[in-house]
């Protein structure tokens, strides 16, 4: 009777001790990483978010866009590429810009007001980089509403970018950059029509006081704060005349968009951001003498550079996508 008794509490410290020393990812649980990605946690994003409620997603689209999250981190996963989360903001862009492209018959990088993915983004209070994929079909006859549909032709639009070979694998590259953190995805099903648009977003900032319009020569200033470890590397603002409206033809006819334009306006090197800084918080005065759109684009980087040298951007992530109006 003893012996037997020993053996099973010999047995029950063991499986306690191995309890104790397993990982405990093995086990099940409700993880915050679970709870961040689940419809509850979208949803509640979903209802707090205030800007371009008329492209607010309802519940079943949400969820839809919840199991597409899903497919875009695996397509990541395969290529040791962290994965996304989705943004609000960048999915109702993206409702946007697919319901304009379903309905007036184009699919492309612009829109008819001649807007380019970071115009949008930035008109509609996005301050981060975004980088857009855009997918588009036809048919003579209308589709199928149903959701099971439309989830079908989201993936088949992943699908077709994540299928795309070199040196033509532009779609592709975006899905699998490493340096994208968030995600917006929107979709647009009219009549004959489907649009599907992936908006990845680069967000390492937080930004205070970004003005949407000044007037020329009007000072202002604009509020980036960084991580603990990490420090303004570079900024450059390109300067743009605004949009002009062009034909749902005209779209068609073009490819790939350029993320900036000849025209470097002002470049900020890292000693003199140094200058703005307190503590993590950078203070940065601007000024500008001609009317346009002025882009401005941040990079940051591990080490604080407080005197004058030799600076290259290639291979950093830009952190912001930010657009000011200046008008006369």
């Amino acid at each position: 009777m003893f012996r037997k008794t020993w053996k099973h509490i010999k047995l029950l410290l063991i499986l306690i001790i191995t309890i104790a020393i397993f990982p405990k990812s093995i086990f099940p649980r409700k993880s915050s990483d679970t709870q961040k990605n689940g419809l509850e946690y979208y949803q509640k994003l979903n209802d707090s978010e205030t800007r371009l409620l008329n492209y607010k997603d309802n519940k079943e689209a949400l969820k839809l866009k919840v199991t597409q999250l899903e497919i875009i981190n695996k397509s990541r996963l395969m290529f040791n590429a962290e994965p996304v989360k989705m943004d609000i903001l960048a999915s109702r862009v993206a409702n946007k810009m697919s319901m304009e492209a379903s309905e007036n018959k184009f699919v492309g990088h612009w829109n008819l007001a001649g807007e380019k993915p970071y115009h949008r983004y930035g008109f509609a209070g996005g301050y981060d980089h975004v980088s857009e994929n855009a997918f588009g079909e036809w048919s003579s006859d209308n589709y199928d509403p149903s959701s099971s549909n439309i989830g079908s032709m989201m993936e088949s639009g992943h699908r077709t970018f994540m299928d795309e070979k070199a040196p033509y694998d532009g779609h592709k590259k975006t899905i699998i950059d490493k340096s994208h953190n968030f995600v917006g995805i929107g979709f647009n099903l009219s009549g004959n029509q489907f649009r599907y648009y992936e908006e990845f977003i680069d967000r390492y900032f937080e930004f205070e006081n970004i003005p949407e319009e000044v007037k020329i020569n009007q000072p202002f200033s604009i509020t980036v704060r960084t991580s603990s470890d990490d420090f303004l590397y570079y900024m450059i603002v390109y300067r743009e005349k605004y949009p002009q409206a062009i034909k749902a033809a005209q779209i068609m006819k073009r490819g790939s968009y350029d993320d900036y334009t000849n025209e470097e306006y002002l470049i900020i090197p890292a000693w003199e951001l140094s200058s703005y800084r307190s503590g993590s918080t950078y203070k940065i005065p601007l000024n500008f003498s001609k009317d346009g759109l002025f882009y401005i684009n941040i990079y940051s980087d591990k080490k604080e550079i407080r005197k004058p040298t030799s600076l290259n951007t290639k291979g950093k992530t830009s952190g912001s996508g930010i657009v000011i109006k200046v008008i006369n």
